[in-house]
């Protein structure tokens, strides 16, 4: 399959999902861009996975314009480059204030207790 070929059943998929669930393209971009990220911080849940699902949503939407900008150009219809950017800031949005909170999120770890006595982990029974 050629670049050609894959751009335009992208271009296809996206017509018929948008025309399926009556959502805007907007829309979509912002469930995708989301789900992704979520997806991928599940799937990645130690160190490094939030920058982790941030890095794959940002290559889904460049990859996805790509291939969105290959389509036009085949049918000569190019679109001005901030629809393409809209479409960037529309997906990324979300999943980057996930980003940059994402640290209050995570719970802290505990540091271990090397010389812990019996009384104080009859205390820390207690409290539980």
């Amino acid at each position: 399959m050629t670049l050609i070929e894959l751009a335009g059943l992208f271009a296809q998929q996206k017509t018929w999902l948008v025309t399926s669930t009556t959502l805007s393209k907007d829309a979509l971009h912002i469930y995708f861009g989301l789900t992704l990220f979520v997806a991928v911080r599940l799937l990645w849940r130690w160190r490094g996975g939030w920058l982790a699902a941030w890095c794959a949503v940002l290559a889904m939407a460049c990859g996805g314009e790509w291939l969105d900008m290959t389509a036009e150009a085949s049918r000569s219809a190019i679109q001005p480059d901030a629809a393409h950017w809209h479409d960037i800031w529309n997906t990324m949005f979300w999943p980057t204030v996930l980003l940059i909170v994402g640290q209050w999120l995570q719970p802290r770890a505990r540091p271990a207790a090397d010389d812990a006595s019996g009384e104080d982990a009859e205390r820390r029974l207690e409290q539980a």
